[in-house]
């Protein structure tokens, strides 16, 4: 009797595993950007390294200066460095954050940095990946309801998402001219 229970207990958690699983093959994992194009972040097509840096458009201090100091970087890099690498910015609030908008915002820093979003699953699985530190906090009586604390790196990764390297939060483009210079062929 007991082996039975046990065999029945065995095939439902499989069967709950392969529920979970069916589930979550189901999110959309995909990014947009300028004119809701699709993003391929992995396109093994592309040999460019990858500049990845996760904020957002209301953030009032932090992500305007770590784009301020990446473009920055871009003007300290001849054009065939700069050719190797692929600059994303990706939103930690697609709720506000359209694709059209972070794209226009990215592009206002420099012409070169992609601005993508997308579902709040999709950005929760690529942040998690990096492991990005980020949670929304409510602010009580502000016009903007709520703000994104959020960890703050500059994230190289090849073609395939591996990580390469990553370059803290920076005031000056030094740092990221460094790992540039080092990574670029």
């Amino acid at each position: 009797m007991k082996k039975i229970i046990l065999i029945i207990a065995i095939i439902l958690l499989g069967f709950g595993v392969k529920q979970a699983y069916l589930s979550q093959s189901k999110i959309d994992t995909n990014l947009y950007g300028l004119e809701n194009k699709n993003i391929d972040l992995f396109d093994l097509n592309d040999p460019r390294i990858r500049i990845v840096y996760f904020g957002f458009t209301r953030c009032p201090d932090v992500c305007p200066t770590s784009l301020a100091m990446l473009s920055g970087a871009f003007n300290h890099i001849d054009k065939e460095t700069l050719a190797q690498f692929r600059p994303v910015f990706i939103t930690l609030d697609p709720e506000r954050d359209s694709p059209e908008h972070v794209a226009e915002y990215a592009h206002y820093f420099h012409n070169t940095i992609e601005g993508s979003s997308g579902s709040v699953d999709a950005i929760t699985i690529l942040a998690k990946r990096y492991n990005v530190i980020f949670h929304k906090t409510e602010l009580a009586d502000s016009a903007l309801e709520y703000t994104i604390d959020h960890s703050s790196y500059f994230y190289f990764l090849k073609p395939d998402g591996t990580l390469i390297t990553k370059v803290a939060h920076t005031i000056t483009p030094d740092p990221i001219v460094e790992a540039m210079h080092s990574l670029s062929q």
